[in-house]
């Protein structure tokens, strides 16, 4: 009987160790690039990156940080022509150039003067007027620089102003994403401030990554308008709904987007863009560009680049809610 108990126990133990859990989910968070961030991994064993993470937001802070005075962007900002780019800035510049054609120059990321005059930057903001937005409009424009043969950027005139804070945290999570998976991880969900790179699964759970979209009109508490089943991709969303300034003196609404054709913020019918793709740093660009553009013009890029899908949130004319999803958005929606 002892025998028989023995055995029976140690069934019970071999039963319970095969019935356990094959993966450790092991999560970090913490603050980077003026927002938060939640990063999730799943191993074999507990491992710990947090000396890798913050690595990775250093050396992009460094490269193209505009709060950094002595960062890459900074001093190519500050007049600084014999700076030689990184990869990094490498990577961010010529996918901005690509995305800002594709746009038709509604990403633009040489709108940092304007980001700057218009309050939502570093740089010094001024009271603005149709005369003066003209005279900075003629600092703006991607196709007035270039990456000289020697790795240094070339302007058309020294006071253009890179501003990447549309397309750089989509970058960093992608770096993020490309450390995880150079250290063997293979399920993981990365999100900084709202946009995701989701791989693999959560197979913790046995399923796919679930992630939401914020309803940009919850004006209390903050709401998820959908939910989406997210695999091998890449998610960011850009609003209006929460980075806005009000004038102190007249009480007029700015909101952060800015048009690059008129130099003006715009406060357009557009409330919200989720934009999904491979990486998210074009998943970043392509959700602000949709911000500034009107929406058939948007249909009409999403009708010709098969590689994004997209969610659009709207007003009409008279200021009823509509939405817009790509057929590819919508089979991704948990029902």
């Amino acid at each position: 009987m002892r025998t028989l108990g023995i055995i029976t126990v140690l069934l019970f133990l071999v039963s319970c160790r095969d019935e356990a859990p094959q993966f450790v989910n092991n999560n970090v968070r913490g603050g980077a690039l003026g927002t938060s961030y939640s990063i999730t991994y799943l191993s074999p064993e507990s491992r710990s990156f947090e000396h890798e993470i913050d690595s990775v937001f250093n050396v992009i802070n460094q490269s193209l940080s505009t709060y950094i005075p002595n960062s890459d962007i900074s001093k190519i900002n500050t007049g600084d022509s014999t700076v030689v780019i990184d990869h990094m800035f490498r990577e961010v510049f010529l996918l901005s150039k690509q995305v800002y054609e594709s746009t038709d120059g509604y990403f633009d990321p040489t709108v940092g003067t304007l980001v700057n005059a218009w309050g939502f930057g570093p740089g010094k903001q001024i009271r603005l007027d149709s005369t003066k937005v003209d005279s900075l409009l003629k600092y703006v424009g991607f196709n007035k620089v270039a990456i000289t043969e020697e790795g240094t950027i070339k302007k058309l005139d020294p006071n253009i102003y890179f501003d990447f804070n549309a397309i750089a945290k989509g970058y960093a999570i992608d770096r993020l994403a490309a450390m995880l998976s150079a250290k063997g991880i293979d399920n993981y969900l990365v999100e900084v401030g709202g946009e995701i790179v989701a791989k693999g699964e959560n197979r913790i759970k046995g399923k796919k990554w679930v992630v939401g979209v914020d309803d940009p009109q919850a004006t209390e508490d903050r709401k998820l308008k959908v939910l989406l089943n997210l695999k091998d991709r890449a998610l960011a969303s850009s609003g209006n709904y929460r980075k806005f300034r009000i004038d102190s003196l007249t009480g007029k609404k700015y909101v952060h987007t800015i048009d690059p054709k008129t130099g003006y913020t715009k406060n357009s019918k557009v409330l919200a863009a989720t934009v999904i793709s491979k990486t998210c740093a074009t998943s970043d660009a392509y959700a602000t560009a949709f911000m500034a553009m009107n929406l058939s013009t948007s249909k009409k890029l999403l009708e010709k680049n098969k590689e994004l899908e997209a969610y659009i949130i709207y007003l009409d004319g008279n200021d009823n809610t509509h939405e817009f999803m790509t057929n590819g958005f919508r089979d991704l929606l948990v029902n």
